[in-house]
């Protein structure tokens, strides 16, 4: 198999080690907005510009739990895909993202559990080659998938 993944199913079977799959998307305002009214974090380093420009980060910042819920697209959609369950994600924000900034989202299969039916992963976002956010992950891929 490609490591350029671009279907919606894997068969827990056909994973391997070293599959990976990555999404891009250019943070703007309204991704911004959007995701403060969904969350409900409004937080003002999020928000205000005037706000944003005291704080130690000089500008907006877009909220890390967006950048992190591209994984889950990625998983629901590429790898293991449609059906499968988060059981576990960890996260360390290592760099801010900005407006404007392009966050390339890559997971990375580490380890495939037949028996117990679990899939791990390696999870990164990155800014201009640059880590913002590194975790793994651990989802379940039910019977029938």
């Amino acid at each position: 198999m490609s490591n350029s993944l671009v279907f919606n199913q894997v068969p827990i079977e056909e994973i391997q080690e070293e599959m990976e799959v990555s999404y891009s998307q250019t943070i703007t305002d309204a991704d911004v907005k959007a995701f403060a009214g969904i969350s409900g974090d409004r937080n003002p380093v999020h928000m205000d510009d005037e706000y944003a420009q005291n704080s130690r980060f000089k500008k907006r910042i877009a909220h890390g739990m967006m950048s992190a819920s591209y994984f889950s697209a990625l998983f629901g959609t590429k790898i293991p895909g449609e059906g499968c369950v988060y059981v576990a994600q960890s996260l360390q924000f290592k760099r801010p993202v900005y407006l404007g900034d392009t966050v390339v989202a890559t997971v990375t299969v580490t380890k495939v559990d037949l028996d117990k039916r679990r899939v791990f992963f390696r999870t990164t976002c990155k800014v201009k080659n640059k880590i913002v956010i590194d975790g793994e992950a651990e989802l379940y891929v039910p019977k029938d998938k």
